[in-house]
This record gives C-alpha cells, structure tokens and sequence, in this order.
C-alpha cells in the first residue's frame, strides 16, 4: 500500500448523487472526507487495474483511498476508493444461506425503493416484481420483512419482501396456471422474433415464437400458462 493511501470506513452512503462519505483518522483526530463512486469513476479505476469490479457500496465498507483537489480545486476529496472488506454485510449474507429473513425500513429514493436492514443500518435496493404494488407512501419508514436475493454474489445484493402485494391480475394468473387452463390471449405486436400476448387482461403480458399459422394484432389464441413467477411467465399456444 502507498504511504498517500489511507484507511477508513464508509459512514454514509448517497445513492441518489452516487457519493460516499468515509470516515478516517489522521493524527490522532476522526475526520471525514466525501468521494464519487458513481460507475463512470470505478471505471476509470479498472482501467489502472486499482480495482477488479465496480463495487455497490454499503454503509460500514473498509475502504482504501487517497485524498485529493476536487476537479474544481475549491476543496479536497477522496479519490482512487477500494473496497477492502465489510464484516457486517458478510454477516448478513452467511445468515442468509441459513435464515434468509430480516427486518427493515422502507425508503425511497426518487423512484427506487430501498431496505434499510435495522441491526447494521445497510441499504439494499428493493427487487419489485412486474406485478407488484409498489409500497404506499405511507409505509415509508415503517418496519418490513425480507430476504435477501442473490447472496453467492455480493455485489449484486438485492431485496425482496416476504409479504408481497400482487395486482389483481397476476392473482387470477396464479388460478389459471394452478388449473392449467387454456386461456384466451390477445395479439398485441408481432415482430420475426415472436408473438407478444396480452394473457390476463394488458398487465399480464407474454411471448411466443411465432406460430404455424399466421397472426395479426388483436387476433385471439389459445395458450397455457407452463410457468409463472414473480419475475417471469412463460405460455405455450394449444
């Protein structure tokens, strides 16, 4: 490590403006310094092969750094920032593999969600479901359950909740799919690639590749539900 590079800790994390705020101590005396981690900036340190990924960062990250001019030269900043290690964010994730379930806020960030995880205070972005409602505004800052979403990778942690409230229509495609009923499905687009389909109303919507006999838009056709989740559907004409 360099003698210029210093050791501290992330204290706050600006995920609108993509900036941290590191806390450090320097003869003796805690300081704090900002630094951009926006993706741009962490691309740059690729480039010097001063780091290996772009890094999500998460409040209680041990951080490497520099300090230096802002590009303005009206202040100084911390600049060239490494993600070292962060215990608490391990602790979750191996706490996870066993008893994936937490408890949190809700906070949002212009139009994205967070949960804030009560006993390390760390941020993770809320995973919605295409058919999910979105949390009302009244429940902001109110205690929620979840679980954490891709824990064998880190750095693409996410959140979901464990109690998710679905939109009408994916509530009759579960019975559809439950019952393994041919449905009724409307031509929206066509397109070489496939067959875009209106399934359960136009919230529920889904593709085919394109099928033996010709379609137009607002054709109707019979398929089945062979998958559904969260996250996806999958149909097949009948």
């Amino acid at each position: 490590m360099d003698a210029a590079t210093i050791e501290g800790k992330v204290s706050f994390v600006h995920h609108e403006k993509q900036y941290v705020t590191i806390d450090y101590v320097h003869n003796g005396k805690k300081k704090s310094i900002n630094g951009l981690v926006d993706n741009a900036t962490q691309e740059k340190l690729k480039e010097a092969k001063l780091i290996k990924k772009i890094h999500h960062y998460h409040e209680g990250d041990e951080v490497y750094f520099t300090i230096e001019r802002s590009p303005r030269g009206d202040k100084m900043v911390a600049g060239h920032i490494q993600y070292r290690f962060n215990n608490a964010l391990g602790n979750l994730v191996n706490r996870a593999a066993t008893d994936n379930k937490f408890v949190g806020y809700l906070k949002q960030v212009e139009d994205t969600y967070f949960v804030k995880e009560t006993g390390s205070y760390l941020f993770f972005p809320l995973n919605l479901s295409p058919w999910e409602r979105a949390p009302d505004a009244h429940k902001l800052n109110e205690p929620v359950f979840f679980q954490l979403e891709n824990i064998r990778n880190p750095e693409k942690l996410s959140a979901t909740l464990i109690k998710q409230v679905f939109i009408r229509e994916y509530t009759q495609a579960q019975k559809l799919y439950a019952a393994k009923k041919p449905i009724d499905a409307t031509v929206v687009k066509i397109t070489p690639h496939g067959v875009y389909l209106n399934v359960v109303g136009d919230k529920i919507q889904a593709k085919i590749p394109p099928p033996a006999r010709p379609l137009q838009v607002n054709d109707s056709i019979k398929v089945i539900i062979t998958y559904l989740g969260p996250a996806k559907i999958v149909v097949e004409a009948v």
